[in-house]
């Protein structure tokens, strides 16, 4: 058998033809859309001028981005892990950037201000 039959060939004219009616259908004529333009909001309106090409806002913005990346990778984290090598993997002691203070026991004298410790009272207390 070779072809449609005359009722599959009729069904396939008519969807071609119900197709193409309905592509016309989409197309917008010069009045469309019906819809009025409402006039842009406060965020809408900062925006539409902020992002205009050579604008000093833009400009700046820009360059401060660029500063602030720049800073980022090429100061703070290499400053970040020269850091880090050198307080654990470089230092005598573990540890060796952060010092202990020494202990103060009464009767010592404090150096920054030259106080003298005093002595704990001695109770006689139940412990």
């Amino acid at each position: 058998m070779a072809g449609y039959t005359p009722d599959e060939k009729l069904r396939f004219d008519q969807l071609v033809k119900l197709r193409r009616l309905w592509l016309k259908d989409q197309e917008l004529s010069a009045r469309e859309p019906v819809l009025e333009a409402k006039p842009p909001g406060a965020i809408a309106k900062f925006w539409s001028g902020f992002l205009e090409p050579k604008n000093l806002w833009r400009i700046y913005t820009y360059k401060a981005y660029r500063g602030g990346v720049f800073a980022l990778t090429r100061i703070l984290i290499p400053a970040w892990g020269v850091h880090y090598y050198v307080k654990y993997h470089v230092a005598q002691r573990p540890y060796g950037i952060v010092e202990v203070k020494p202990k103060l026991f009464p009767g010592d004298t404090i150096m920054e201000t030259g106080e003298v410790v005093p002595t704990l009272p001695e109770t006689h207390g139940h412990h």
